[in-house]
C-alpha cells in the first residue's frame, strides 16, 4: 500500500475513534431524560432577588395579549401523526413555518400571583416544570420557498401566514414598553419543544415585554446526529436569514436581538455572515437602519473560533448594533468538540489566556464586540458547565439586563484589566447592577432597600 494510502487509513481509523469516544462521552453525560414538551423552570437570576428589578405587573401581561404562548418559527418538518412527534418532526422541511405553542407553569394551572412567587424564589422546594400543551401554526412563510418547494400554483394566499404572524407581532409590540423583539436560536439534541420553552423561561423573566420568537431548527435527540445536525444549521442558516429580512421588513419592532446557544450559534453566525456578504460594503448605520438587529448573544459557541475571525474580517460585527460571546474553560462539551475536530470552539478560553495581538486590539477599541468569561461564576460549571446561560444566576442575570436596559459591560458591572481585554465577573458584581439598576428605576430603589 502506498505512503498516501496509509497516512488516509490511520486519519480515518484516528477520527473514527474520536467519533465513537465522543458519542460515548455525550451519552455519559447526558441529562436524564424528561418529557420532551417540558423543562424544568430556570434559578432566577440574582440581581432580582436585591429588589433592583421587579419585571412583573400586578396582573398577568397576557391577559391582553393577541396571543396565549410562544411564538415560533421552524424549518421542521410537520408531524405526520406516524411517529413519536406531536408537532413537528426531527428532520428538515426545508421551508419555514409559523405559529404559535401553548404553555403551562407547574403542573396545574397556577394563577398570576402564584407564578411571581415561585419565579422569584432564590431556593425553590420543587421543581417547576414549563410544558408545551397544544399550538397553533399559521401556516408557511412564502419567502422561505425555493426553486425545489415552491408550488406552480403559488398565489397571493401565500402570504396570508406571514401576515398573519407580522400582525400579532405588531400588536403585542404595540402593547409593550420595550418595542423590542428577541429570537432565541437553540443547540444541539433537542426537539421541537425545547426552544419554545428556554425562550419562555427568558421571556417570563423579562415581564412578557416585547416579543420572544422561538427559532426550531431541525437538530435530532441523538448523540448519532452530531454532524448531520452541524450540517442542517448550514441550510437553516439560510432561512434564519430570511426570517431576519421578514421581521425587518413587516414589523414595527426598534431592535430585533437574539440569543445563540452552543450548535444553535452557527444557525445565527452563518445567517449574520449572508446579510454582510449579501450587503458588502455598507456602513454600520445602514444595516442598523434597514435590519434593526440589535445585540447579539453568543453562548457556550460550538463554533470554528478561526472562521468566526475571518468572518470579522468579511464585516460581520457591522450587521448587529453589538455582539456579546460568553467563554468558559469550564465547558467539557465544547471541551469534547474541540478535541474531535481539533479546533479551538469560539466559547473556550484562549490556551494560556494568550490573545493574538490583532485580537487584542481589536478588543480595546472596539465598542461592538465583547468578549466575557464566566468561568469563576457560580454554577458556571454545573453539569457539563454547557448551559451556564440558564444555570447560573450571575449568567442570566447578565444577559437579562443586558437585553431588558441596553447597558455596556462595564455599566453592567463587570471588570477587565489593563491587560486582559475580556471581561470578567468581579466577586460585587451582583451589588454592582443592583446599584445601577436602581439608578436606572428610582422607583424600585425603596423595594431594593427593604432587601437589604
Amino acid at each position: 500500500m502506498s505512503q498516501p494510502a496509509n497516512r488516509s487509513l490511520v486519519i480515518t481509523r484516528v477520527f473514527l475513534v474520536r467519533l465513537l469516544v465522543f458519542v460515548l462521552l455525550f451519552s455519559l453525560t447526558a441529562c436524564a431524560k424528561k418529557p420532551n414538551n417540558q423543562i424544568f423552570l430556570m434559578p432566577a437570576p440574582d440581581v432580582y432577588d436585591t429588589g433592583a428589578i421587579d419585571p412583573f405587573t400586578d396582573t398577568s401581561p397576557m391577559e391582553n395579549a393577541p396571543y396565549k404562548g410562544m411564538l415560533y418559527a421552524t424549518d421542521r418538518a410537520l408531524a405526520d401523526g406516524k411517529g413519536k412527534e406531536d408537532f413537528y418532526e426531527n428532520k428538515r422541511g426545508f421551508v419555514l413555518r409559523l405559529g404559535v405553542g401553548n404553555l403551562q407553569l407547574g403542573d396545574t394551572d397556577i394563577t398570576w400571583e402564584e407564578a411571581r412567587k415561585i419565579s422569584l424564589l432564590k431556593n425553590r422546594p420543587d421543581n417547576y416544570p414549563l410544558k408545551i400543551t397544544g399550538g397553533e401554526e399559521f401556516g408557511i412563510l412564502a419567502d422561505s420557498y425555493s426553486v425545489f418547494t415552491r408550488p406552480a400554483d403559488l398565489g397571493p394566499e401565500a402570504n396570508k401566514p406571514g401576515e398573519i404572524f407580522a400582525g400579532k407581532v405588531n400588536e403585542k409590540l404595540a402593547q409593550s414598553t420595550r418595542k423590542d423583539i428577541y429570537v432565541y436560536v437553540h443547540g444541539y439534541k433537542v426537539v421541537f419543544e425545547n426552544p419554545l420553552l428556554v425562550a419562555a423561561e427568558l421571556w417570563h423573566f423579562l415581564g412578557y415585554d416585547g416579543v420572544f420568537i422561538a427559532y426550531s431548527w431541525p437538530s435530532t435527540p441523538s448523540s448519532l446526529a452530531y454532524f448531520s445536525d452541524l450540517e442542517t444549521t448550514s441550510l437553516s442558516s439560510y432561512n434564519f436569514r430570511i426570517f431576519l429580512e421578514y421581521l425587518a421588513r413587516e414589523t414595527k419592532a426598534e431592535n430585533i436581538h437574539i440569543v445563540g446557544y452552543s450548535a444553535g450559534t452557527r444557525v445565527v453566525i452563518n445567517g449574520l455572515h449572508q446579510l454582510a456578504i449579501a450587503y458588502k460594503g455598507e456602513s454600520k448605520e445602514t444595516f442598523r437602519k434597514h435590519f434593526r438587529i440589535g445585540h447579539v448573544i453568543l453562548t457556550a459557541s460550538d463554533f470554528d473560533r478561526q472562521l468566526f475571525g475571518s468572518y470579522i474580517e468579511e464585516g460581520i460585527l457591522d450587521v448587529p448594533k453589538d455582539t456579546t460571546v460568553y467563554l468558559s474553560e469550564l465547558d467539557s462539551a465544547l471541551g469534547l468538540s474541540k478535541w474531535l475536530f481539533n479546533r479551538e470552539r469560539l466559547g473556550q478560553i484562549w490556551e494560556g489566556r494568550k490573545l493574538p495581538e490583532g485580537l487584542a486590539e481589536l478588543l480595546w477599541q472596539a465598542d461592538d464586540l465583547a468578549l466575557i468569561d464566566v468561568s469563576d461564576v457560580d454554577k458556571a460549571g454545573s453539569g457539563n458547565g454547557h448551559a451556564y446561560f440558564r444555570k447560573s444566576p450571575w449568567v442570566s442575570s447578565d444577559v437579562l439586563t443586558n437585553l431588558m436596559y441596553d447597558l455596556s459591560p462595564a455599566e453592567r458591572g463587570l471588570t477587565h484589566s489593563e491587560e486582559w481585554p475580556i471581561w470578567q465577573f468581579p466577586p460585587d458584581y451582583i451589588k454592582t447592577l443592583a446599584e445601577r439598576l436602581a439608578k436606572e428605576n428610582p422607583v424600585l430603589a425603596p423595594l431594593k432597600e427593604q432587601k437589604e
